[in-house]
């Protein structure tokens, strides 16, 4: 197996694509808005790509946040609030915000797993700090660490309650980078004890199944390299000070934040300790010589992935659709009704 996960070029397989994929064996696909028309569409082309492996635990992911960050869109689907929303009110009353961003999860995950979507990058642990770049924003769940763990937990489980699996991101911290690492490489000059704020959410989740790295270059911690290629912030701090043990991926491995070529990021990424490397954007060239140049998956990640996929497909019956949104909405509205 091939310890990556790939994208594809369209709403089908091409016959180029079914073909690497089968000689691969990637660890997963991640799915954008090119790969997505409707239901049925969606749910053959994730079935098309569980008969290429025989696996019916497949690692099919998406970023399917809420707010600006959605790949399944209106009218077909429904669209969620970002995690702002559930900040907000935890300000005026946090248990009703835990139980709002639960039922929002739970509703979010069931349309994952109607078309065959097994993990969504969600959510999202960065601790927002004044003045950073807006890349983060409104979809953070919240300016303190206990906040954003607790609102964090319940996205996980609401998740988990529909058979997906969630991923918590990106480790170890992207709240305070004053620039978008999809365009540059941000650098946080922050001491070590003030980074300690943005670890809080990740020691508290560190029992996540899967995380994700930041490009984020961490001046108290590595000068020269962004988390996702530094061998210090992967195994000192991701793996020691936050004591993650889950599948670590690292964040899309074509954004500008990350230096050479993109089959150089990978081996890189590699050997810095991640398990898993995400390269987004189905350039076959790319992904051939990114599948030549890295070693096959080990057998720690491997069992990594196995656990993490465990809560595939095995929703929990509790509240219908209908009652979940009204639920979520009707707590969502007290934070409205007192603004």
């Amino acid at each position: 197996m091939t310890p990556a996960i790939f994208g594809m070029a369209g709403l089908r397989l091409t016959a180029d694509e079914r073909a690497f994929f089968r000689d691969a064996d990637p660890a997963g696909y991640i799915l954008f808005g090119r790969n997505v028309e409707d239901r049925a569409q969606l749910r053959a082309l994730t079935d098309d790509l569980r008969a290429i492996h025989g696996r019916e635990r497949l690692l099919v992911s998406i970023d399917q946040e809420g707010g600006r960050v959605a790949r399944m869109k209106p009218p077909e689907w429904d669209a969620f609030p970002p995690g702002e929303a559930f900040a907000r009110l935890w300000q005026i009353a946090p248990a009703s915000a835990i139980e709002a961003a639960r039922a929002n999860a739970e509703v979010l995950g069931h349309d994952l797993a109607e078309v065959g979507i097994t993990v969504d990058y969600l959510p999202l642990l960065d601790v927002r700090q004044p003045g950073a770049h807006d890349v983060i924003g409104d979809r953070a769940l919240g300016d303190g660490p206990m906040q954003v763990s607790a609102l964090g937990r319940a996205v996980l489980d609401g998740l988990a309650r529909a058979g997906v699996a969630g991923c918590v991101k990106h480790m170890p911290g992207h709240g305070r980078a004053c620039a978008d690492s999809h365009e540059e490489l941000p650098a946080v000059e922050a001491s070590e004890a003030e980074l300690e704020t943005d670890l809080e959410p990740f020691r508290t989740l560190a029992d996540a199944a899967i995380g994700m790295t930041a490009h984020v270059r961490y001046t108290a911690w590595d000068e020269d390299n962004p988390g996702t290629l530094s061998p210090f912030v992967v195994s000192e701090v991701i793996r020691g000070r936050i004591g993650f043990t889950g599948l670590l991926l690292t964040d899309d491995i074509d954004m500008q934040a990350l230096p050479g070529p993109v089959p150089e990021r990978a081996e890189r990424a590699m050997a810095a300790g991640c398990d898993i490397v995400l390269n987004c954007w189905a350039k076959m060239d790319e992904m051939v010589a990114i599948a030549r140049r890295i070693p096959a998956i080990s057998e720690a990640a491997q069992a990594r992935l196995g656990r993490a996929l465990q809560v595939t497909g095995r929703a929990h019956n509790g509240a219908d659709r209908a009652q979940l949104i009204a639920r979520r909405d009707a707590l969502l509205d007290l934070a409205r009704d007192l603004a």
